[in-house]
């Protein structure tokens, strides 16, 4: 079987951020794990204007016409699977990644997603508010995500991070991450029938 293309996709665009370092730290992780291509997507790299086409994505057929949505559109539609990255922000997700959500809708479908979320509750009011967003794009959302609590406790002056402060956190990422592989093994061979 061909190997499962996992895109870990990072949803803060502030400067400053502290996503950085649990995205890097989680693409790491899936990178260990022998199914799995991963692929980081920074949404910095990928910011769209604001959503207000006149036709849904779910009514596009081909390319959506504007040369910045086909590009992530083509990153997504090669993925067999998502892991987010998001802060939480005023009990939701970021509103970067909301948009970029918005713009596409078929290269969503029939594919799992993980989240790593980071704030005060650990940013746990962001993943409900995602995985019910996932469902209306036919994303499948995993039962596990790894939520990390107080995350400005976690960082050095300089802003890295201090040592050890994520090893808490390993045993539920391989959980979800094992997750996430079923799934996307289940999901992928669904997709070709």
């Amino acid at each position: 079987m061909d190997k499962l293309k996992i895109k870990v996709i990072l949803a803060s665009i502030r400067n400053n951020r502290f996503g950085d370092k649990p995205a890097n730290w989680i693409t790491a992780l899936a990178g260990e794990v022998p199914e799995f291509s991963v692929e980081l997507l920074d949404l910095k790299n990928y910011q769209l204007p604001l959503f207000a086409e006149g036709t849904s994505p779910a009514q596009v057929e081909g390319a959506y016409g504007k040369p910045d949505v086909d590009k992530w559109a083509g990153k997504i539609a090669e993925a067999d699977g998502f892991i987010f990255i998001t802060p939480e922000y005023n009990h939701g997700y970021s509103s970067a990644l909301k948009n970029n959500l918005d713009y596409l809708y078929k290269e969503w479908n029939k594919k799992p997603m993980a989240v790593l979320s980071y704030g005060g509750a650990g940013g746990a009011r962001a993943v409900e508010q995602l995985r019910t967003v996932a469902i209306e794009l036919q994303m499948v959302p995993i039962r596990n995500s790894v939520n990390i609590i107080n995350p400005w406790m976690l960082t050095e002056m300089d802003g890295s991070l201090k040592a050890g402060v994520l090893d808490p956190y390993v045993k539920g990422a391989q959980n979800t991450l094992a997750q996430l592989s079923w799934w996307a093994k289940v999901l992928k061979e669904a997709r070709k029938k």
